[in-house]
C-alpha cells in the first residue's frame, strides 16, 4: 500500500469514528402558545428551523379533549417528516399526555421506565431509546415533578436504569424543574452527566432561569461544536435548547 493510500485510509477512518448529532429539547405545553393558541405547525417550524436528528418534547398530547382529538406525537412527525417514539405518563381528558422522541432514524428499540412519585403526584416516566445507526448509544427523555423530593428520586431510579459505571454512550435531555445549581443537577453531575447547554429557558419572556437541559456522558466521548438557547418567545411556555455534538467512537478492534 502506498503512503497516499494509508493516508487517505487513516483520514477515512477517523472521520469514520466521529458521529455529530443534532440535539433538541423542547417542553411544548401541548402545543399552546402564550397568546393562548395550539398551533403544531407553529411548534413544527421551530423544530425544522435547526435541522435535528433527535428531538426531546414534553407535555405532548394524544387525542385529549383540550387539544382537540389530535394525536399530537404522530402530527408533530408528519410535520416535521421524522420517525416518532411516544411515552405516555398519564391518562388525561379521554386520551393520554407524556413524553414524545421524534427521531431522524427509525428505532431499534424503546421502553418507558415509570418513576417513582409522591402519591397524589402525576406519574412521570423516561422514554429510553437505541437507534442502529449512526449513533448505537441510549437516548433517554424525561419531565421530571414540580416537587424535589420526586426528583431526587428520578435521579435515583436513573442510576438503576442505566448505570454510571456502563461506558455506554448516552444522551439525557428533557424539562428537569430544577436549576444547575440544584442537588437534583448535583446528583446528575455525581453520575456523570455534563450539561451541553448553557441559559435560561423561563420564563419565555424574560427568561431567568434554566430547567431544561441537554447532558451526556461520558464526558471524554463527546465534544460541544454548538450549544443555544432559541429565541422563541411565543409558541410554549419554555424556551427550546439546541446542541450540536460530536460523539467519539472507540475504535479499539
Amino acid at each position: 500500500m502506498t503512503r497516499l493510500a494509508v493516508i487517505l485510509l487513516l483520514i477515512a477512518s477517523s472521520l469514520h469514528a466521529q458521529t455529530a448529532l443534532r440535539v433538541l429539547s423542547y417542553n411544548i405545553h401541548h402545543g399552546e402558545g402564550m397568546d393562548g393558541r395550539i398551533d403544531l405547525e407553529r411548534i413544527a417550524r421551530v423544530i425544522r428551523s435547526v435541522e435535528p436528528d433527535i428531538v426531546a418534547l414534553q407535555e405532548v398530547d394524544v387525542r385529549t379533549q383540550r387539544s382537540g382529538g389530535v394525536d399530537q406525537a404522530l402530527e408533530l412527525a408528519r410535520l416535521t417528516g421524522m420517525h416518532v417514539l411516544y411515552g405516555a405518563t398519564m391518562p388525561y381528558q379521554g386520551g393520554q399526555y407524556g413524553n414524545a422522541l421524534l427521531s431522524r432514524w427509525p428505532a431499534a428499540e424503546f421502553r418507558n421506565h415509570a418513576l417513582p412519585v409522591t402519591p397524589g403526584r402525576e406519574p412521570r416516566a423516561i422514554l429510553d431509546a437505541r437507534f442502529a445507526h449512526p449513533f448505537t448509544g441510549r437516548i433517554l427523555a424525561t419531565h421530571l415533578d414540580i416537587t424535589r423530593p420526586d426528583r431526587m428520586g428520578a435521579v435515583q431510579a436513573l442510576e438503576s436504569i442505566t448505570p454510571p459505571s456502563g461506558s455506554t454512550p448516552a444522551i439525557f435531555l428533557g424539562d428537569l424543574n430544577d436549576t444547575p445549581d440544584s442537588p437534583v443537577l448535583e446528583g446528575l453531575r455525581s453520575q456523570g452527566w455534563v450539561s451541553a447547554v448553557e441559559g435560561p429557558t423561563v420564563p419565555v419572556k424574560q427568561p431567568k432561569r434554566q430547567i431544561d437541559f441537554i447532558l451526556f456522558r461520558p464526558a471524554s466521548r463527546w465534544r460541544v461544536l454548538e450549544q443555544r438557547v432559541l429565541d422563541e418567545p411565543v409558541s410554549s411556555d419554555h424556551l427550546p435548547i439546541f446542541a450540536l455534538l460530536e460523539y467519539q467512537r472507540d475504535q479499539t478492534p
